[in-house]
C-alpha cells in the first residue's frame, strides 16, 4: 500500500511533462502544416532526373 504513495505523484508528473511538452510542441509550430511534408517525399528526386536527361551525352567515337 506504500507504494501507492509514490506512483500516484509519479505518475502525475510524468502526465505534467507530457502534458508541457505537447504544448511546447505545438507553439513551436510543430503540428503546424502536416499534409506538405508527406506530399513534397513524392516529388523529391523529380529534379535530378530531368538535369540527367537534359544534360549532353557524349557521342565520340573513342574506338578511333
Amino acid at each position: 500500500m506504500d507504494i501507492i504513495y509514490v506512483l500516484v505523484p509519479l505518475s502525475i508528473l510524468l502526465l505534467t511533462v507530457a502534458v508541457a511538452i505537447f504544448f511546447w510542441a505545438v507553439k513551436g509550430g510543430q503540428y503546424d502544416d502536416l499534409d506538405s511534408p508527406a506530399h513534397k517525399i513524392l516529388f523529391d528526386d523529380d529534379e535530378h532526373l530531368i538535369q540527367r536527361k537534359d544534360a549532353p551525352t557524349d557521342t565520340t567515337d573513342k574506338d578511333a
